[in-house]
């Protein structure tokens, strides 16, 4: 396995191409997104240690929407199954998948945990489903201030689990090394990193925009909230699907080429 360098517009590329796949297998790719999110969304009503849980499992859920994007490519239909086939399938099976999710929920509570030392907890206490506190009112940009926290602290977190599931699943890699690998590729390819998150921005501009439009058009107000949430909802499905292009660009198998005896001479 070794890291590619690509250009700054392959970012605009895996954004095309996550959309382009989504839409070949749409009902198959948002059911599996569906069900995922509905599956963590129950897990999560568990008190305390329900969205610990939750956040166990998302490498995991990363990881079925790669693999569906890319059965997809080969024109197949993904099934949920792939879910658990992908794990049975993996070079070192289920354990690394749960390290590596372990990994990923402690690093997540510790940013969280900076986040509460910025605003005294408050964006922390809505995040894991409490209510605003009445004296959270009389200074919103204290809110605020955590939330700003925890999105800045939560990049890096993110980048180094960008790759990681792939990494683990397809190529064997430990969960501790793949970590470290997804963040060199992310910073060695940061010009297409950055033109794939601006990208997404824009699209996600043009659906809001489009959501709009149509909620003045059919004199609905209603439609505009049902709307955005499930136009943002396929919107993150074609998202999660792009990331494995993202990842078959960024990483390569070296290929060793056996010589013939008359090759050799």
């Amino acid at each position: 396995m070794k890291l590619q360098i690509v250009p700054a517009r392959t970012g605009i590329l895996w954004v095309r191409l996550g959309i382009q796949t989504f839409f070949k297998q749409p009902l198959a790719l948002a059911g599996l997104f569906f069900m995922c999110m509905a599956a963590l969304s129950i897990v999560s009503l568990v008190p305390i240690l329900g969205n610990i849980v939750a956040m166990v499992f998302l490498p995991t859920m990363a990881l079925a929407l790669m693999a569906a994007a890319l059965e997809a490519t080969k024109g197949k239909f993904p099934t949920p199954s792939i879910v658990l086939s992908a794990l049975r399938a993996g070079q070192q099976g289920l354990r690394p998948m749960l390290v590596l999710g372990a990994l990923y929920a402690v690093g997540f509570m510790v940013v969280l945990g900076i986040s509460a030392l910025v605003d005294g907890g408050e964006f922390a206490h809505v995040f894991l489903g409490g209510h605003v506190a009445e004296e959270a009112s009389d200074e919103p940009m204290r809110l605020q201030a955590g939330m700003l926290a925890f999105m800045v602290l939560h990049l890096p977190l993110s980048l180094a689990f960008w790759h990681a599931p792939a990494l683990v699943h397809w190529h064997g890699i430990s969960p501790g090394k793949s970590l470290f690998f997804s963040l060199v590729a992310c910073w060695r390819n940061k010009g297409a990193y950055v033109m794939f998150g601006l990208t997404w921005f824009g699209v996600l501009l043009a659906v809001g925009m489009v959501v709009q439009l149509l909620a003045v058009l059919l004199d609905q107000p209603a439609f505009l909230g049902v709307g955005a949430l499930v136009l943002t909802l396929l919107t993150t499905c074609m998202f999660l699907t792009s990331i494995y292009f993202s990842f078959r660009d960024s990483f390569a198998v070296d290929t060793v080429e056996e010589k013939t005896p008359d090759a050799i001479e």
